[in-house]
C-alpha cells in the first residue's frame, strides 16, 4: 500500500510541475489516503500479533 502512496505522490507532484493543479490535488489527496490507511493496518496487525504471542512447538 506504501507503495501506492508513494505513486499517487509521484503522480501529483509531475501534475503540479506541468501546471495541472486539480489532477496534483486530488492525487494528493488519494496519496495521503492511502498511507493512512496503510499505517493503520499496520498497527492493528502489530496489536493482534503481540496479543496472540508466540508459541513454540518444543
Amino acid at each position: 500500500m506504501l507503495g501506492w502512496a508513494v505513486t499517487f505522490l509521484v503522480v501529483a507532484l509531475v501534475a503540479a510541475l506541468f501546471g495541472f493543479g486539480g489532477i496534483a490535488g486530488t492525487a494528493v489527496e488519494a496519496a495521503k489516503i492511502i498511507f493512512f490507511v496503510a499505517v493503520v493496518l499496520f498497527a492493528i496487525s502489530a496489536v493482534v500479533g503481540l496479543l496472540r504471542g508466540r508459541s513454540t512447538n518444543l
